[in-house]
């Protein structure tokens, strides 16, 4: 009996999954031509907000199962670590348009979004959807705890004391702060992946680890897995590239502050990769690459990609000082605090990702009504 239904229950899933891909497929061949069309002939640009945010979905999509692809391959750091990297990519390149067009206020925003959508939105989903299928989920504590100590220091520590010291401080020399935290951040964030993937690799690995990533077969090979998130990441670039222009219409049509759009829209859109990559590997029971690809986005943002965007704003006409206001950072440093305590003991069940979804929309109430 329990044969008959596990043969029932596979081609149900493949035949989802198959559904899931074909609309992804659709949605990228029509996105893409009616982005470039609608942009020529100034279509209304609420109506391009939603075409915008559907294919860079849908393209995310398809980086979500080029990296799944690749993680089968290279283990579940590395393929966490492409997967969080792409991922992010699509932020990175929004990011950099809203700041070509002055909008800081949104970026900071967005960086709050992605640390709160990765520490409270992803990995509760993919504790509350992994929870469901399994009782107990485990995944490597050393990797738990050494992500979390680098979590305080990135948030709490570079975060917090330059918005305490910029109190007393002219806005240049709160610039040149912010620049001297960003070079310390992103020299720290290498000097973590070098100790992780060369000096110590393999060190704190858990017992069963080693060789998990070979128990199914990769959709694509190495190759074409690379190359549809080249193309993808190329054209995510194209299509935020024209969404960052509709953020002042959409949000005067529907009441969104800057700070709302930034927590919130331009972050989930902008780590859907994420979003879907995890929540798969973690109803596979692969809870090590679902925790990398939640916390080390998480990382990668706090430390490389915020770091990065502060630079970066130095060469347009508004820099961008690593100074968030008071609601940002006490979000950021309670979703620090909760995922550090709840990932700590590298277990994991469904009502703890139940309770980071809850903070997760509490926050999202206080900044959709802020």
């Amino acid at each position: 009996m329990d044969s008959v239904i596990s043969l029932h229950i596979e081609p149900t899933r493949k035949e989802g999954k198959h559904m899931v891909n074909k609309i992804f497929f659709i949605t990228v061949l029509a996105g893409v031509p009616l982005s470039v069309v609608g942009r020529l002939l100034h279509w209304s640009e609420v109506l391009m907000f939603i075409i915008y945010c559907l294919t860079i979905v849908a393209l995310a999509g398809y980086m979500g199962r080029a990296t799944e692809s690749l993680a089968i391959v290279s283990g579940p750091r590395v393929g966490g670590l492409l997967n969080a990297t792409f991922g992010n990519a699509v932020e990175l390149i929004i990011s950099i348009f809203a700041l070509k067009e002055g909008l800081v206020a949104i970026v900071l925003a967005s960086l709050t979004g992605s640390v709160l959508g990765n520490l409270l939105l992803v990995a509760g989903l993919s504790f509350f959807v992994g929870g469901l299928k399994y009782k107990r989920q485990e995944f490597n504590v050393y990797d738990a705890r050494h992500n979390s100590g680098l979590l305080m220091f990135a948030v709490i520590v570079a975060f917090v004391i330059p918005e305490v010291f910029a109190q007393g401080m002219p806005e240049g020399k709160t610039m040149a702060m912010s620049i001297g935290v960003s070079v310390i951040l992103i020299t720290l964030y290498l000097a973590a992946l070098f100790f992780r993937l060369v000096t110590h690799r393999g060190v704190y690995q858990t017992q069963g680890e080693e060789g998990a990533g070979h128990e199914e077969e990769p959709e694509w090979t190495k190759g074409k897995a690379l190359l549809i998130l080249l193309v993808a990441t190329g054209a995510v670039a194209f299509v935020s590239e024209s969404l960052v222009h509709t953020f002042e219409t959409v949000g005067t049509r529907f009441g969104w502050s800057e700070l709302f759009i930034g927590v919130i829209i331009v972050a989930v859109v902008g780590n859907a990769a994420e979003h879907a990559s995890a929540i798969i590997m973690a109803y596979k029971n692969r809870m090590n690459v679902a925790v990398e690809i939640a916390i080390g986005s998480t990382l990668q943002v706090a430390m490389f990609v915020a770091p990065v965007l502060v630079l970066l704003s130095l060469f347009f006409k508004e820099s961008m000082p690593l100074v968030f206001t008071l609601p940002e950072l006490t979000a950021m440093v309670t979703a620090v605090l909760l995922g550090v305590i709840l990932s700590n003991d590298g277990d994991t069940n469904w009502f703890e990702g139940a309770t980071l979804l809850a903070a997760y929309l509490i926050m999202g109430i206080g900044f959709y009504l802020l």
